[in-house]
């Protein structure tokens, strides 16, 4: 029987997305036998910007802000969802997002695209808001098997509809906080900002790392039932006057674990650096279209996998076989000492993207002339 032309368009469209799932999913499996129970192994969230500056004609192609240079850029935030159990980080799957206003994009979706193909759903998934995204991956990696319940996020996603619905998929959220005059917590009774808070609490003395933590109202669940959360104030060793709040829905989690979990966010920094200056991601591809840039970019995924893959066999001693299994330690995990140098690092650059801004606004020749 002769084959129609779209069903060999549905036959022919690769499905990126499950082909990397499955590569990651059993990759995870064979590195969770090489640790113990004990150790907590997390899903780590970020975006990245995935640049097409110099592209007129690229499917789905939108103006997005490049926080770095602090100006508008043509391309697409890639949403990436990652496994990392303190020593291999592994990316589990991602989206190219485009915009969900019609004005910020420059071009759009390709309109002979057959409905019924993974490529359709990708595009459409791709005009929704980062936030609904996130959820779609996470769902996706839990039907692969991938049971992770402890998940971290920057800044630029905490706000409490997401956490509240993390939380509603059964997943202890580790996030920075963002010291917003819109954002609210619950503590004593009345509603304050993180400053606020901040200022309410008795710190520690001495040169203490972690000046202080409370637990304190975010919202409601679906039940209307008030979601608690810990935060925990962090000092800056180098500027006393500043400080990091880190949050965590498990109000049980000891203060110093909370900080050494969330240092672990640090490999999906690594991990972007990794592919966009040693694996050329976005650099080596000429193409035009939205389904030539998921290939391309699922492609160099599956490398950066093979490459964490022959670091870990390099590294780890149980990698050599079961005797090796029984006798060696396992690696170890993610140290306090290297946490704090972490999150000092990222408060650093925070600090000096948001001078540079300042300066850019008091110069007579800034963007606005």
């Amino acid at each position: 029987m002769p084959v129609s032309k779209r069903t060999r368009c549905i036959a022919s469209t690769p499905n990126s997305r499950r082909f990397l799932l499955l590569l990651s999913s059993a990759v995870i499996a064979r590195m969770k036998a090489l640790t113990s129970e004990d150790r907590v192994d997390v899903l780590i969230v970020d975006d990245s910007l995935y640049s097409r500056n110099r592209s007129k004609k690229v499917e789905l192609a939108a103006r997005v802000f490049d926080h770095a240079a602090h100006r508008f850029v043509k391309g697409f935030r890639m949403l990436t969802l990652g496994w990392s159990d303190g020593n291999s980080f592994v990316p589990l799957a991602f989206s190219l997002l485009s915009s969900e206003k019609v004005e910020n994009r420059i071009q759009e979706a390709n309109p002979s695209v057959d409905r019924r193909t993974s490529g359709y759903h990708r595009r459409r998934e791709s005009m929704s808001k980062a936030t609904v995204t996130l959820f779609e991956l996470l769902e996706q990696a839990q039907a692969m098997g991938i049971q992770t319940r402890v998940l971290l996020f920057d800044s630029w996603f905490t706000f409490p509809s997401t956490i509240l619905r993390a939380v509603q998929h059964k997943m202890t959220v580790i996030c920075m906080l963002k010291a917003l005059k819109t954002l609210h917590y619950l503590y004593d009774g009345k509603k304050v900002t993180l400053p606020q808070l901040y200022g309410l609490l008795t710190k520690r003395r001495g040169r203490a790392k972690i000046l202080a933590s409370v637990v304190v109202g975010i919202g409601n669940d679906e039940n209307g039932k008030e979601v608690q959360a810990k935060i925990v104030f962090v000092r800056d060793r180098q500027r006393s006057k500043q400080w990091l709040a880190l949050l965590c829905t498990d109000t049980t989690m000891a203060d110093e674990e909370v900080v050494r979990l969330y240092g672990k966010r640090w490999d999906i920094e690594v991990f972007f650096k990794m592919v966009k200056s040693h694996l050329r991601l976005a650099k080596e591809l000429q193409g035009r279209s939205y389904d030539s840039m998921i290939a391309h970019t699922s492609i160099v995924f599956a490398r950066y996998i093979y490459l964490a893959v022959k670091t870990r066999n390099e590294q780890d001693p149980r990698t050599l076989g079961r005797l090796f299994l029984e006798l060696c330690d396992e690696m170890s995990d993610v140290r306090n000492a290297e946490i704090i140098h972490r999150l000092l690092t990222l408060l650093s650059q925070a600090i000096e993207q948001k001078r540079r801004c300042h300066h850019d606004d008091l110069s007579p020749f800034g963007a606005n002339h």
